[in-house]
């Protein structure tokens, strides 16, 4: 028994060893982001033959979402087509050229697709919109709500037919 509390007391006298110390290095990356979110993917038009006045079935909203770094300038949206001499056609050889097609933005005016932006065709796009990004909004989202137009009265003698086209809609942060 003497022995017993001879150990338990050594025991209680021990000194604290520890190990070296390691380290683990972390790096965590949040990534740039832009997304663009559709209301809906198609827009139907009942044309007349010379009308300047052919609006589409529907209004489309576009929603952009962006997490963007401080040395952004701007955030800007655009809506083109592949070619400005077919954005709509009867596959036959019958066109209607991106001149032809208007985007109102957000209750503005109605504009033509006939600027070159970043994306698409040449002379095929539009410029939507442009958000500054200031020190406030690195993180945010908008909202333009697009109305469609087919001028038709430079194409007096455009044949019936169905005419399908592809409008692509891209946000890029500069």
């Amino acid at each position: 028994m003497a022995l017993a509390v001879l150990v338990l007391a050594a025991g209680a006298h021990a000194q604290v060893v520890n190990s070296g110390a390691s380290t683990i290095s972390l790096n965590a990356v949040l990534n740039d982001s832009i997304t663009v979110s559709l209301s809906s993917h198609a827009v139907n038009f009942t044309l007349t033959q010379g009308s300047g006045s052919n609006p589409g079935s529907t209004s489309i909203t576009a929603t952009t979402t962006w997490l963007l770094r401080p040395n952004v300038g701007s955030l800007k949206l655009y809506a083109f087509f592949a070619s400005s001499t077919s954005a709509l056609t009867d596959g036959a050889g019958n066109n209607i050229p991106s001149a032809d097609f208007q985007i109102s933005d957000n209750g503005g005016a109605f504009n033509a697709l006939t600027n070159t932006v970043p994306f698409g065709g040449a002379n095929a796009g539009l410029q939507l919109s442009s958000t500054p990004i200031l020190g406030n909004n690195k993180s945010g989202s908008r909202t333009d709500n697009m109305n469609f137009n087919i001028n038709l009265v430079p194409l007096p003698n455009l044949p019936a037919g169905t005419y399908t086209g592809t409008l692509t809609i891209q946000a890029q942060a500069i």
